[in-house]
């Protein structure tokens, strides 16, 4: 039986951001769809803006799949993920086993193919790079949206995202913050030109 793209549909039974109180929860399946879109947008805007030659739809694609893994897995908090060595090392034990239990899903003359997107090839590295900022872009633009409800709960996280974004000293990651995060903040009326 090749249950892999059954298995992906449940990306929307995982909730992100579990030990904390969300004001509308957040799945893994719109979690990868906004990182997919942002992953692409960074290669346009390396492409486009910083003379860069980037994959921009290989880059959506691996966005897409980032955290397929936590189908099996589930979302493990950031803190309790990269508590120590050990744990972080166990854990990305338990994450190629996820990965090779989802590829043995797929018929075999397929597996090649997605095997390219699941293990991190060193010809993407810097994809790879990108996809990691749009991770964390997406996770800034939950606190954001957060804190937009009146929830305190983000205050803390969108400060550390922030930094960590800023750490990771990716240009096409700063870019989108000028170009593209203070829209996040801003009503329908103010997004679209119309009067509130």
């Amino acid at each position: 039986m090749n249950s892999f793209f059954a298995m992906m549909s449940r990306m929307k039974y995982i909730d992100r951001w579990a030990l904390m109180r969300n004001s509308r929860n957040e799945n893994l399946s719109e979690h990868s769809l906004e990182v997919s879109m942002i992953a692409h947008a960074l290669a346009v805007i390396g492409n486009t803006q910083l003379g860069k030659a980037l994959n921009a739809d290989k880059a959506a694609v691996l966005g897409m799949y980032h955290d397929a893994t936590e189908i099996i897995t589930g979302d493990m908090p950031t803190p309790v993920k990269y508590y120590n060595a050990e744990i972080k090392n166990t854990y990305k034990d338990i994450e190629r086993h996820a990965s090779e239990t989802l590829l043995r899903m797929l018929p075999a003359k397929m597996q090649a193919s997605y095997r390219e997107i699941f293990e991190k090839q060193e010809e993407d590295a810097y994809l790879w790079k990108l996809v990691k900022a749009a991770d964390k872009l997406s996770a800034y633009i939950k606190c954001v949206e957060e804190e937009q409800t009146g929830n305190l709960e983000f205050v803390r996280a969108k400060e550390q995202t922030l930094q960590h974004i800023r750490k990771l000293e990716i240009a096409e990651a700063d870019l989108f913050l000028d170009y593209f995060i203070d829209a996040y903040g801003k009503n329908l009326d103010e997004l679209t030109g119309g009067e509130s």
